[in-house]
């Protein structure tokens, strides 16, 4: 029997099986009401709410405080002896190769092809509200973090749910915290293996497949396929088993390169094409609040923007604690306004970038029903005739930083799960480089729909648990003001000893 033949019977079984509990939950988690002509998936607005709120909840800390989260990740405020395994530069750039991916590249080309190029300004306006939410749960991950006696450090929902609800609410908030941490767990490892790293193999493998000849091509055959899965699952491997300082260090050049090349390229586009610049952001702009042939008018491309910004930049998930709970600090707050900085890299400026550039070239697959990396592509090559070969390059690295970062996290919801034993670690790390290796050779659709469905309901349960700690972040935030107030007036030496406390008020 061919690897072929065993591959596809696989698929087949696997899909026969899931396919019912797929499109349950499915429905379930994605459930829409109409709403002006159109569909809005509950899930999404719960998500943009909770931007709302905690947007309010802060008076706007993603601008005021913008500047200064800046300021934290060039190493401004940092403080010598904190506990932590990577600086907040690193942090961030773990954090951002886990949300950064094919969402910024196909995504934003399927929410201008649907929802016209006011999707974008819907879009970018989600992207900015989903920046304090990012910030309530960061900050939360790395107030209740747990630093083991090795030095590394685990945080995350599974930690910050049970520990701050049973500081808020005594014995029944500890209980309660205990089954969701339990649930968020599996969520994430579940995601961490289909869609994080499954899903990004198969997806980086077809793209690369395209641009070499197709399955006639040189790496187009299953042994092509093998091949290439092997090699993919080595590399993750060996960065995997050095843990988060290996990832961080990987990601942090791999996430600058990669996002450098790509709005290079969206440059390059945008100004060979400047004049048709002012007409692309009227278009923008005019088609938020009055597009043409969308369904649902300004609702519709309201809802296609926020859902594909939902989705890219994982806001209010609880997936990106994880990574920030590592970084080198006294202060759970500083980090929080270090992440705030996330959905701004990944929704205002790559998506944006992406939009525009699909916009100016106008292609001629843009609102044809294909892939939408493919109207990408197609934009980039109204100009460069070569770039798709860049764009897969920029699709390889996009895919291979988010597997690296989601084994981390789904090696965290592992140890929780079944504990630190090495025996433990080390079977979940051959057990998602092999995940690695299936990736090339199954798409396993139905799991990977699954998968989604799976992390979005964790959104359900994160969100309730950052309403209910909110005050505990603004204590936090007040804390580190005051330290960076101190710093500023030369009150602070920089060697880890804190000042006095003032009271103040955010």
């Amino acid at each position: 029997m061919s690897l072929e033949s065993v591959t596809q019977s696989v698929d087949e079984a696997v899909s026969g099986f899931f396919e019912p509990i797929a499109k349950w939950l499915g429905e379930v988690v994605f459930y829409a009401v109409p709403v002006g002509g159109t569909d809005l998936p509950l899930i999404v607005a719960w998500l943009v709410v909770a931007g709302l709120v905690f947007t309010g909840w802060f008076g706007f800390v993603q601008v005021r405080k913008f500047r200064l989260a800046v300021d934290v990740v060039r190493g401004k405020y940092d403080e010598k002896g904190s506990a932590g395994e990577v600086n907040h530069f690193q942090a961030l750039t773990a954090a951002v190769s886990g949300t950064v991916g094919l969402g910024n590249i196909a995504g934003v080309a399927v929410a201008v092809s649907i929802g016209g190029p006011g999707a974008t300004f819907w879009m970018i306006l989600c992207g900015l509200l989903g920046m304090a939410t990012k910030f309530v749960e960061v900050t939360l991950g790395v107030k209740y973090r747990e630093v083991h006696a090795d030095g590394t450090v685990s945080g995350g929902p599974m930690h910050y749910l049970p520990k701050g609800l049973a500081e808020r609410f005594g014995r029944n908030g500890k209980t309660l915290g205990k089954v969701l941490a339990v649930l968020a767990s599996f969520m994430i490892l579940f995601f961490g293996l289909f869609g994080g790293n499954l899903f990004q193999v198969n997806q980086s493998y077809a793209q690369l497949v395209s641009v070499t000849g197709g399955e006639d091509g040189a790496i187009g055959s299953s042994a092509g396929a093998l091949f290439f899965g092997i090699l993919v699952a080595a590399l993750v491997g060996i960065v995997l088993l050095g843990g988060i300082r290996s990832i961080a260090n990987v990601t942090s050049r791999l996430v600058p390169a990669m996002a450098g090349i790509y709005i290079v390229a969206c440059l390059i586009v945008i100004l060979v094409n400047v004049s048709a610049v002012p007409d692309a952001v009227t278009a923008i702009v005019e088609g938020a609040f009055n597009p043409e042939g969308v369904a649902g008018g300004v609702l519709g491309a309201l809802i296609i923007g926020f859902k594909r910004a939902a989705f890219s930049n994982e806001a209010g998930l609880g997936s990106a604690p994880i990574a920030h709970s590592a970084v080198k600090t006294k202060h759970p707050a500083s980090e929080g306004l270090v992440a705030l900085l996330e959905p701004f890299i990944d929704t205002v400026v790559i998506c944006t970038m992406t939009a525009l550039t699909i916009v100016i070239a106008n292609p001629a697959t843009l609102g044809e029903d294909i892939g939408g990396v493919t109207i990408t592509s197609d934009a980039f090559e109204t100009v460069l005739p070569w770039f798709p070969y860049i764009l897969t390059v920029a699709v390889m690295l996009f895919a291979i930083s988010t597997v690296l970062t989601w084994g981390y996290y789904g090696l965290k919801a592992w140890t929780y799960l079944f504990g630190r034993s090495r025996t433990s670690e080390v079977t979940y790390k051959v057990l998602y480089t092999v995940f690695a290796i299936a990736g090339s050779l199954l798409t396993l659709q139905t799991l990977i729909d699954l998968a989604d469905a799976v992390l979005f309901s964790l959104a359900v349960i994160n969100i309730i648990g950052l309403y209910l700690l909110a005050p505990v972040v603004k204590r936090e935030l007040n804390s580190f003001l005051e330290y960076v107030r101190a710093r500023d007036a030369g009150g602070e030496t920089g060697d880890g000893e804190d000042q006095e406390s003032v009271k103040t008020t955010v």
